[in-house]
């Protein structure tokens, strides 16, 4: 009887493995294990402060800043849903140039919002019901048509900012998470990183649940927005503690805050970065 059942459990165990081969799930990710070190993928890992702004500042102020602890920065270099549609000072010279003094870059993209978004200045950007996943395909090839043109190379990662929606809802929740699969896998194929940011509360808590069902084609990065609270990449609460681990999370912890450093002003959002950022040609 004992044989018999090992025999079973054999076969149990090989028909698991296969479910989780067919679904894109590793038994890391399932199992709620960590996920292997993104730089085995040839990432460049930051740990430390940083910053997002809706504009990229001038080189100048980027050099005035280095007065301060921030060492990374949230660029918003590409989609059509973006606040600040029209960047100043953003491109490959300028990347470049915050480079050489010290900078690291966080890519993000803000394309089409989920239907049921919470903010009334995205409802105009809604991501269409008829075939989500395939507007997401759309979207990651025009994010990495835009980053690689401005000189951010495969091996990046490259951030999609979807803002807080209503993930209870199951119809919209269902049409968004299709949208983001659609978005992941593309990006992933052109040989870059699929990031993710959202609100802890309700894109964030979405991918956990999706990771937990077993879903395929999910973010490589989580960038999850947590305000007035202390900042840690570890103690998220809508995430199990060893998902989207080691070097695969940024905290927004702080948002619309004035700063002023080597007397140059700025507002920005606080992070703290435990991630993948920009590989720069």
């Amino acid at each position: 009887m004992d044989r018999r059942r090992k025999i079973i459990g054999y076969f149990v165990a090989l028909m698991v493995a296969a479910a989780q081969l067919t679904t894109g799930t590793s038994p890391a990710t399932a199992g709620g294990r960590r996920d292997p070190d993104p730089r085995a993928e040839g990432a460049s890992i930051f740990k430390g402060w940083g910053i997002d702004a809706c504009q990229a500042p001038p080189l100048s102020t980027m050099r005035a800043w280095r007065d301060s602890d921030y060492r990374a920065i949230g660029v918003y270099f590409a989609g059509r849903a973006r606040a600040c549609s029209h960047q100043h000072h953003l491109s490959a010279s300028w990347l470049t140039g915050a480079r050489a003094l010290g900078w690291k870059f966080l890519p993000i993209y803000v394309g089409s919002q989920s239907p049921c978004v919470g903010s009334d200045s995205k409802r105009g950007y809604l991501i269409e019901d008829d075939d989500p996943y395939g507007q997401g395909q759309d979207e990651g090839r025009e994010a990495v048509d835009r980053a690689a043109a401005m000189g951010i190379v495969s091996r990046s990662p490259l951030y999609l900012d979807m803002e807080a929606y209503d993930q209870s809802d199951s119809d919209c929740a269902r049409t968004t998470l299709s949208f983001i699969r659609g978005w992941d896998s593309t990006v992933r194929r052109h040989g870059y990183l699929a990031g993710f940011y959202s609100s802890a509360s309700s894109g964030v808590r979405h991918m956990e649940r999706a990771r937990r069902s077993g879903t395929s084609s999910l973010p490589d990065v989580l960038w999850f927005a947590r305000w007035q609270v202390d900042p840690s990449t570890d103690d998220e609460p809508s995430l199990a503690r060893t998902a989207w681990q080691p070097h695969r999370r940024i905290h927004q912890y702080r948002g619309n805050v004035t700063e002023t450093h080597g007397g140059e002003r700025l507002t920005i959002d606080r992070n703290l970065v435990d991630a993948p950022v920009a590989i720069i040609d």
